[in-house]
């Protein structure tokens, strides 16, 4: 192998424009093949090829998962320009100088080819590949891989239209009842391209006797299909939280954001491995299991159907926001204790209730002692603002 290797210096593929970070369905994948020889060889045919498969493996049990699909499949055999050859098709490659062989193809159409991908269980990828055959020697052969993101518009009538829903959830402890908790959460649309913000409008109600956090979170749905078995892999990518609501009392996000960090758009057109994004909207209730609402997002290709910029997204949905809060029947205007910066939080021996986040350890029962809110902003004090600021409301 080491003697092989000596006869051939270089062996590379070199892409037209190296700078390209992506290609897209229908783009032109072009470059050259570079050879220097150490001495004399003869080449009797130059390959290449320009492969794109999906690959899903994983172990269950003692079982083996295995799952392929191919989005391309190239091949050509490529000439040396202005080089003489023989009746054969082979020629001769000389020391001290550089030979190149060119090649390019197109990629397939859209709906026939996906992005490229590598996650836990399984991956998409794409590369040229040269195969230099030799008489009576082993091939050669070198790779280079290179990225596919196909584009994803959001801008299109589904995904602009709002989404929301409602859940609610009895409590007990020993079997004995403890009241409810109970959301109403709404977003003014499905489709977002990454640095975007979110803005959710939510009511939050809690009648049981402990203390609920109100909580939200962007989260990616891997899933992985092979040998009829789906295997799903779930992750929290970013995260909000609200005010603790204490029993008999209810809190209302008028026009809270999240923004969504830098990822991978959705993968919807792939029979084996799919990536789905979710807005999750929950309540934390120490001692029983969360009240969850997970509300489906499309993140589409950042710079093809994305708005303008986040700002205006952000105006956009903030006023959007404050038109469908009325669909869930809040309270419009009075002034509220958020926009008192005095710290409103209980005090001991409650406190280490309140640090509580998603652990189960927490006490389940609260004891409320007496507590007095600051005195009431006048009308005249308040500024109204939508960007996560929140009401706290008596349970009627």
């Amino acid at each position: 192998m080491v003697a092989m290797l000596k006869r051939v210096k270089t062996f590379e593929v070199i892409f037209s424009d190296d700078s390209k970070s992506f290609y897209c369905s229908g783009d032109k994948v072009a470059g050259r093949i570079v050879v220097e020889v150490a001495e004399v060889t003869r080449v009797s045919a130059m390959r290449v090829l320009g492969i794109g498969c999906a690959k899903v493996e994983y172990a269950k049990g003692k079982q083996k998962c295995r799952e392929e699909n191919e989005y391309l499949r190239y091949e050509d055999v490529v000439q040396l320009v202005d080089q003489p050859a023989d009746h054969d098709g082979s020629v001769v490659l000389r020391p001290g100088n550089k030979y190149e062989y060119l090649f390019g193809f197109e990629l397939p159409q859209q709906g026939q080819i996906v992005s490229s991908y590598k996650g836990k269980f399984g991956y998409v990828q794409y590369f040229v590949k040269a195969l230099m055959e030799r008489p009576a020697q082993p091939a050669l052969e070198c790779k280079k891989h290179f990225e596919v993101e196909e584009p994803l518009d959001v801008n299109t009538p589904d995904l602009l239209s709002p989404t929301g829903g409602m859940k609610e959830k009895k409590v007990t402890c020993m079997f004995i009842p403890d009241g409810q908790v109970s959301l109403n959460a709404k977003i003014d649309r499905k489709g977002f391209c990454e640095g975007e913000d979110i803005c959710i409008c939510a009511k939050f109600e809690n009648t049981c006797s402990r203390i609920v956090v109100p909580k939200a979170a962007i989260i990616s749905k891997h899933t992985y299909q092979a040998n009829g078995r789906t295997k799903v892999f779930r992750q929290k990518l970013s995260s909000v939280r609200g005010n603790h609501i204490i029993s008999g009392m209810c809190d209302a996000w008028q026009g809270k954001t999240i923004r969504v960090p830098k990822i991978k758009p959705s993968m919807l057109g792939c029979n084996i491995i799919r990536v789905e994004y979710a807005l999750m909207i929950y309540m934390h209730i120490p001692g029983s299991e969360k009240l969850i609402l997970e509300l489906p997002l499309v993140i589409g290709t950042a710079g093809l159907g994305s708005r303008t910029n986040s700002v205006s997204s952000t105006d956009g949905s903030v006023s959007n926001a404050s038109a469908s809060w009325v669909s869930l029947r809040m309270p419009s205007a009075p002034p509220s204790y958020c926009d008192v910066t005095r710290d409103c939080r209980l005090d001991q021996p409650l406190t280490p209730l309140l640090n509580d986040y998603d652990g189960d350890d927490s006490p389940i029962f609260m004891h409320s002692s007496a507590f007095q809110f600051p005195p009431l902003p006048a009308y005249s004090e308040v500024d109204e603002e939508f960007n996560g600021n929140t009401r706290m409301l008596q349970v009627c």
